[in-house]
């Protein structure tokens, strides 16, 4: 995008001093964003206003829509409704993903993924799954500014349960998909459900009514212990939104109200009335169908074959019943027959009388009339079995061919299947790194945690935007901090058991490292009383990862509060660091 693309900003509200709220386009297109809010406080009114917003400005977006509540965006604007419904414009599948990544991406389709009708879940979570692979394997190339959104991400990505291969998509598109151009964007009435390592990661976050304590105990360790309280007497339709672009971190907003029809609104008394909805090309629409009917095609005939290829079993273990009655009827003819051809050994017992005599030699002849005819019955019999041997080699040389032929189809539905992947595979295995996305500010370092030797060079001598950067002289390269005139290892601070302890809780609730806990309290040590944007400058990271560390630290008693937002070493802590304390 142009450098005036990138300062594009939309109005969303108006703060709590009547000062209209802006965002920029180009944050919220590539960062990571989370909405949240109980029911009926207007967390998907936000969503809706800013995805109003991003539409009139002719950005494309995807969002995930797991209530069948967002349709109503296409009363105004041209979108793709997708999923299992009737009312959707095409019913799809995961084999449909990558066209819909295309459709997005290349096209500039907006879509709307509901994802409301499946009744197999399984199938709606690979459809998802499957959609937000093909749209981070194409950003890696592309690097298009956009935005997934995806309602109720705590089903998703649980702070409680286990991460399924899909949440783990979602958690990689909020570390990594910033560089590409692919922000996302997560929505949930439980903040407390979601894992918090999405929530850490966000660098721009709305927080409307809550009012369960699990909840409102991470607002607390996110913005500060003072707004736990406060989030609960918020009105319908306010927030705080809090931004890292921002030197204010924290704003009290009322969005304004969504333009479009509310389909999520509780149902009344008053009768229901459906807008008119905005269609999109039947070209678009006849391109994904065709994918469904090549594949119902592919099935129809793959069952078509296996029906057939079962009557053909069937009928040759008939015929092979039948071939082995056969060859019994004629081993037992034939042995009457050359029974009945062993005439001298009869007569030999025949008795004197001529009577006697005659008698037998007309049982004899009947015996040969019958004996001829039996030849006869065999010789048909033979006939019989040679036929059916011959339909029988027919029928299993058929039956030979058509496997060969459904396992050729069996291929080429499995080639279809693979389509989805190869192209992620082939990335995975060989891309290399492209050229990041700058933010709007030309800033290109990733929001959230940094290692402690982030900018460290080979020689081990720190950046000048760490606390503990050579340049002020502050710390020394064995990390020794200045206090009170002497030289002390800050490692023996963090040999305090009750230090040591209370640190470790802090970070563990904050979900940052003891190593980010080390800088920060450098940092004071080093400065005094300060603010929270100053210390999350001179340790490099998100303002947002700060301010949850330095709640959780005050909660512990390591930093107590000396002013709106500023921070400093609590008095046990100072006395630990005086030379009285115990030092050498």
């Amino acid at each position: 995008m142009s450098d005036g693309g990138t300062q594009r900003q939309i109005l969303v509200g108006e703060t709590a001093d009547g000062v209209n709220l802006k965002l920029p386009v180009v944050e919220l297109l590539t960062g990571r964003g989370f909405v949240t809010g109980k029911s009926g406080s207007g967390k998907s009114n936000t969503a809706s206003v800013i995805a109003e917003e991003l539409l009139e400005a002719g950005y494309p977006l995807l969002i995930v829509d797991t209530d069948g509540e967002y349709y109503g965006l296409k009363e105004e604007y041209e979108m793709l409704h997708a999923g299992a419904d009737e009312e959707c414009d095409i019913q799809i599948g995961p084999e449909h993903a990558e066209q819909m990544a295309t459709i997005a991406l290349e096209e500039n389709v907006p879509v709307i993924l509901d994802v409301s009708g499946y009744l197999d879940e399984d199938v709606a979570d690979e459809l998802l799954r499957e959609v937000a692979r093909q749209l981070f394997v194409k950003e890696k190339k592309m690097k298009k500014p956009f935005l997934l959104v995806v309602e109720e991400v705590h089903e998703y990505i649980p702070e409680g349960g286990g991460v399924g291969e899909t949440g783990n998509l979602l958690i990689k598109i909020s570390k990594r998909g910033r560089k590409h151009g692919l922000g996302i964007l997560g929505i949930s009435q439980r903040p407390a459900d979601v894992k918090k390592d999405f929530i850490t990661q966000a660098n721009w976050l709305v927080w409307h009514r809550l009012t369960w304590d699990n909840d409102t105990k991470v607002v607390g360790r996110i913005i500060d212990t003072e707004y736990s309280e406060l989030v609960a007497d918020l009105d319908d339709g306010q927030a705080f939104v809090q931004t890292d672009w921002t030197e204010v971190d924290v704003r009290k907003v009322q969005f304004r109200r969504k333009r479009t029809f509310d389909a999520g609104a509780t149902p009344g008394l008053e009768d229901f009335e459906r807008p008119e909805l905005k269609s999109v090309s039947d070209t678009l629409v006849g391109d994904l169908q065709d994918i469904s009917e090549r594949k119902d095609r592919e099935q129809d005939r793959i069952n078509e074959l296996e029906n057939e290829i079962e009557k053909k079993e069937k009928r040759i273990e008939t015929l092979e019943d039948e071939l082995s009655s056969a060859r019994d009827v004629s081993s037992a003819a034939r042995q009457m027959a050359d029974a009945l051809q062993n005439t001298e050994s009869v007569q030999a017992e025949l008795p004197g009388s001529s009577d006697d005599l005659r008698r037998l030699h007309e049982e004899i002849a009947e015996l040969e009339t019958e004996r001829d005819e039996i030849r006869e019955t065999l010789d048909a019999r033979d006939e019989r079995i040679e036929s059916l041997e011959a339909e029988l080699a027919a029928l299993e040389d058929e039956l030979t061919q058509r496997r060969k032929e459904n396992e050729q189809l069996r291929g080429i539905v499995r080639d279809l299947e693979r389509e989805r992947t190869d192209a992620n595979e082939a990335d995975e295995s060989g891309a290399s790194e492209e050229s990041p996305i700058l933010q709007a500010d030309g800033d290109d370092i990733e929001f959230g945690y940094t290692p402690v030797d982030a900018d460290s060079d080979s020689d081990g001598e720190s950046g000048s935007n760490g606390a503990g950067g050579g340049s002020d002289g502050a710390m020394t390269d064995d990390s020794t901090l200045v206090v009170a005139d002497e030289e002390r290892e800050l490692a023996e601070l963090f040999e305090v058991s009750w230090v040591r302890d209370r640190v470790t809780r802090a970070c563990e609730g904050s979900q940052c490292s003891v190593d980010a806990a080390r800088e920060v309290l450098t940092v004071f040590a080093q400065y005094g009383s300060l603010e929270v944007e100053p210390v999350a400058g001179r340790v490099n990271r998100s303002t947002i990862a700060v301010q949850s560390l330095l709640s959780e630290l005050r909660t512990e008693g390591i930093l107590e509060r000396t002013g709106e937002r500023t921070y400093a070493l609590s008095d046990d802590v100072r006395a630990e660091l005086t030379p009285s304390a115990g030092g050498d």
